[in-house]
């Protein structure tokens, strides 16, 4: 059959590269908005000039917890704050944006969107009529997860303590003068504590298992490792104890936290549970930025899309720093069966680019 369906996750755009003074913005996280642009190109030629195509952006495209409002990064996150901080976003990544546009002009293609947790934000509906006037065509928004033809595509931050949302309470309005997010705990966690150390160490959110970074910093960066202790012990101290709804948190839930960011993450257990149904044979994932292709059973498989940002693994067996850019594409055979597969883009631009993103 002449249709198709792409499904990506966690590209995490930010800002852009460069902030407005011409300076490296260390919060970036996506660099490969010309690779993207000669993928989708890629789909407008032949065979596929009239296939139809579906793009899912499968959560955590837009990297909205790490961009500032005015200068700064804060919890009270109301319609107008995510507004702003995704315009920032659209005017920082132009050919990503644009690319979009050039491709969904086309009566046979359109794009479907589950939300993530670095994107929470576009829960919003201003934020939403925002994307689309930036791509020129109405989408297909999912909150939670998306299902079609056997595939269940989720993002996967719903499986972990420190990340999940309550999809029963998206918004508080209680005693306030418009409503704001209501945010898990790893999200204020990231933009309190995590944003402030990413500044003066960029990579500090792409490394697992995280426990080997915290040993290799005490030999090699001690200070700085030391003050950002203490700093990390204090905040949960403070989230215990305080009266501020914002910095809340229980015992369990602190060692909870520790644990989740000491290994890389696993959704295989949530994966093999969702397909006990039997409508479903695919699961796909994204979250833990780490691509897997497992099977379960004879008719059934896992798949996780990855991300397109770099990942610093510290575990022996896969010791190295690596960006490939994977994806889901979905093909139909005769009878009009989805075949799932894992793929890697490989592609042959830009011929160079800023060094700062290599």
């Amino acid at each position: 059959m002449t249709k198709l369906k792409l499904i990506f996750s966690d590209f995490h755009l930010g800002k852009g590269k460069r902030l407005r003074n011409g300076a490296m913005n260390p919060l970036e996280d996506f660099f490969h908005d010309h690779h993207f642009k000669e993928f989708l190109e890629h789909y407008t030629q032949a065979p596929y000039e009239d296939y139809e195509i579906e793009l899912i952006l499968n959560g955590d495209i837009l990297n909205l917890i790490q961009i500032d409002y005015h200068g700064h990064f804060t919890t009270v996150i109301t319609e107008s704050v995510s507004t702003a901080k995704l315009q920032s976003i659209i005017d920082g990544h132009p050919v990503f944006f644009n690319t979009l546009r050039d491709f969904l002009n086309h009566p046979k293609r359109n794009l479907t969107y589950v939300v993530g947790n670095h994107d929470q934000e576009m829960l919003w509906s201003r934020t939403r009529q925002l994307f689309e006037g930036a791509i020129g065509k109405e989408i297909n928004w999912k909150n939670t997860y998306y299902q079609t033809d056997g595939i269940h595509v989720e993002h996967g931050h719903q499986y972990e303590s420190v990340n999940r949302v309550d999809p029963t309470r998206l918004f508080l309005t209680d005693g306030l003068p418009e409503p704001i997010l209501n945010l898990p705990w790893g999200t204020l966690f990231t933009i309190q504590f995590i944003v402030r150390l990413k500044l003066i160490r960029p990579a500090v959110d792409k490394v697992r298992p995280f426990r080997h970074f915290i040993w290799w910093s005490l030999f090699h960066d001690t200070w700085m490792s030391l003050g950002q202790g203490i700093r990390l012990f204090f905040y949960f101290i403070s989230t215990r104890f305080s009266k501020v709804r914002y910095r809340q948190s229980s015992l369990m839930l602190t060692f909870k936290i520790l644990k989740e960011a000491s290994v890389f993450p696993d959704l295989s257990d949530a994966a093999k549970r969702i397909l006990r149904s039997p409508e479903l044979h695919t699961v796909i994932f994204g979250h833990t930025h780490v691509y897997k292709q497992i099977p379960i059973g004879d008719e059934k498989q896992y798949l996780n899309t990855g991300s397109w940002t770099d990942i610093i693994s510290m575990d022996l067996d896969n010791f190295a720093r690596r960006s490939r850019l994977t994806y889901v594409r979905v093909e139909y055979d005769s009878k009009g069966k989805a075949i799932p597969m894992l793929r890697h883009w490989i592609g042959r631009i830009p011929i160079e680019d800023d060094a700062f993103g290599l």
